[in-house]
């Protein structure tokens, strides 16, 4: 490896400095993408394929703070399963043609602000 290779381009750059939260914000983002980028309305093989990926997404959350491991405090733990059981709840609203995803949207933009600190007063 030659000294003055940067860490980009040796295999090393950002990811040696990742942490859980980059992880979270990488997954939400990406499935946040997927329902900006489809029918916002749900009735495409595009916008189902993001919702249901959006499901899946909050089932995992929903599972993971559930664990007895999980060292967040119990409340934040409570208000996170909520919104998880919310989201899955809207996200079938959204595949019998009953709602869009714009809340789907809104709470994943929200989740994100919370991961990267911008969370205001």
């Amino acid at each position: 490896m030659n000294a003055v290779t940067p860490l980009s381009e040796n295999g090393y750059g950002a990811n040696a400095v990742r942490n859980a939260r980059d992880a979270e914000y990488d997954v939400i983002s990406r499935v946040t993408r997927l329902l900006r980028q489809s029918d916002r309305a749900g009735r495409t093989g595009e916008a189902i394929t993001a919702v249901h990926r959006n499901n899946e997404l909050w089932t995992l959350l929903a599972t993971d703070l559930a664990d007895p491991g999980n060292s967040l405090p119990d409340q934040t733990k409570a208000g996170l399963i909520s919104l998880a059981s919310f989201a899955i709840r809207h996200g079938h609203a959204v595949l019998s043609g009953e709602a869009t995803t714009d809340a789907l949207i809104d709470i994943n933009m929200a989740i994100m602000k919370g991961l990267r600190g911008e969370v205001g007063a």
